[in-house]
This record gives C-alpha cells, structure tokens and sequence, in this order.
C-alpha cells in the first residue's frame, strides 16, 4: 500500500440536529474526547441514535466523520449529487486515500488537533433516502476479508484546537502490525 501522507482540510460542517446532511463552516473547535464543540454526534459516549437506543453509554468511537474529496469527485462522475456535507461529514479532505489507512492512524490537523482513525462509517439505509442507489455505489465486497465502504472513516480526537478550512493535514501511522479498517 502506498499512501500519501499529507492532504488538506477542503471543508467543515457541523449541526446541532441530528440530519443527514451537514452545512458548511469555516472552522471548527475540535473538544478532545468528545468531538467537534456543538455538533450533534459530539460526547465522550455514542451520540448516534439508534446506537443509543441500545447502549447509551457506550465509548463515542464515531466522534468526528471525514471523508474524502476524492470520494466525492468520484461519485459525481457516476452521476450522484454529492457537495461537501451531504454524507453528514465533519471534515472534507484532499489527498490522503483515508479508507486505506489503518486503524489507529493519528492526522494532525493544521497544527494543533489530532485525530486518531477508529473505521468506516458503515452507510445506513437513510443513504438510499438521500439519493437513491448511492448506498450501494459506496459499498463493496473485496476479495477477501470484511465488506467496505466509501463514504467516509470515523475517528476520534485525542487533542483539541481550532482547524479552519485550508489547513494541514499530516498522518502517522500506528506501529505495526496494521490492524485493517472494520465499520465501527
């Protein structure tokens, strides 16, 4: 696996409400242990509603959702209508393959908040309510081991700061061996 180990922050979102879709901001107050300060999916336990139906207390390994521009791009090209936030990310990047990175993977984010990677976000079925079909354009079967997904990793943050749009973004990975992304 080759990766590149730099990229750029090319959006942010947050909301207060529990919606698909995220709007867009300009910077974002990453809290450690908790999230993005005022989002919806924000706290030191499982802020995802039917996850909270069944255990409310529950460590929040969802606590900030990024996905990848490239994704983005390559989804447009088959025809969806996917803007930055319309998965309900927090962060947009570029240039980082993130779905390829192990879990564990720390990304510094301009040049105070890390973020450590937990999984693939696993696409519910309101996904298919966004855009019909687009579920399944973003899951698929390798070869070998576990289904993925394409619509985003999720992580949580271990230092907290300010990221605006534009910042960098640099990856360190985890020591071996590499435990391969799973759904969290």
């Amino acid at each position: 696996m080759t990766h590149v180990l730099e990229g750029t922050v090319t959006s942010l979102h947050s909301d207060g409400g529990h919606n698909f879709s995220k709007p867009a901001i300009h910077e974002a107050v990453f809290l450690a242990g908790v999230g993005i300060e005022g989002d919806a999916h924000s706290g030191p336990t499982t802020q995802h509603l039917s996850r909270q139906k069944k255990d409310p207390t529950r460590p929040n390994l969802r606590q900030v959702h990024l996905v990848a521009s490239e994704i983005h791009a390559g989804l447009r090209a088959d025809g969806f209508d996917v803007p930055f936030g319309s998965f309900g990310e927090n962060l947009t990047t570029s240039g980082i393959e993130l779905g390829e990175l192990p879990v564990g993977s720390t990304l510094r984010l301009g040049d105070d908040v890390i973020v450590a990677l937990t999984g693939f976000r696993d696409p519910c079925a309101q996904i298919d309510n966004f855009q019909e079909g687009l579920r399944a354009a973003v899951s698929f079967k390798p070869e070998v081991g576990p289904q993925l997904f394409r619509n985003g990793v999720m992580s949580i943050v271990i230092r907290g700061g300010t990221v605006r749009v534009g910042d960098s973004i640099k990856v360190a990975l985890p020591a071996e061996p590499h435990q391969p992304m799973q759904k969290v």
